[in-house]
């Protein structure tokens, strides 16, 4: 794509995705407690505080709410090292399974869980013999 003359850039510094769930705790409960995902921040009331999570190389906040009636769309992409192991633990923990393991046309294996609140998460393991694992360099 080419760079537009005299138009500046955006610097970005940080990201995160933001997660406005229905019932905060619940959701809160499975990222740090089910999925087992490191806080990497806490923040606001006691009684209702903000999390962020350590979500790979980005982060995850699950902060504030929202009603029923307002549809999340949003949707995680996580890359685990063994996608089998991983749905049996959460299937076991209670994790609802909406897509067992398969893997797909363009090579990836991946499952699909759904968190408390609705939200689709897409488990991912990358073959060893997968093109994202080689070197680009060369």
């Amino acid at each position: 794509m080419p760079e537009l003359i005299g138009v500046p850039s955006m610097e970005i510094l940080s990201s995160r995705v933001l997660l406005r769930p229905v019932d905060p705790v619940a959701t809160q409960h499975f990222y740090r407690h089910t999925l087992g995902l490191a806080v990497a921040r806490e923040f606001g009331p006691a009684n209702a505080p903000g999390l962020v999570f350590h979500l790979g190389n980005g982060l995850l906040e699950v902060s504030g709410a929202r009603t029923a009636s307002e549809p999340s769309s949003l949707q995680l992409w996580l890359q685990v090292r063994q996608v089998g192991e991983e749905v049996r633990r959460l299937r076991t923990a209670g994790v609802k399974v909406l897509r067992e393991p398969r893997t797909e046309p363009w090579g990836l294996i991946e499952a699909w869980i759904q968190d408390p609140d609705g939200t689709r998460i897409v488990l991912v393991q990358i073959p060893e013999d997968h093109p994202l694992r080689r070197d680009q360099r060369s």
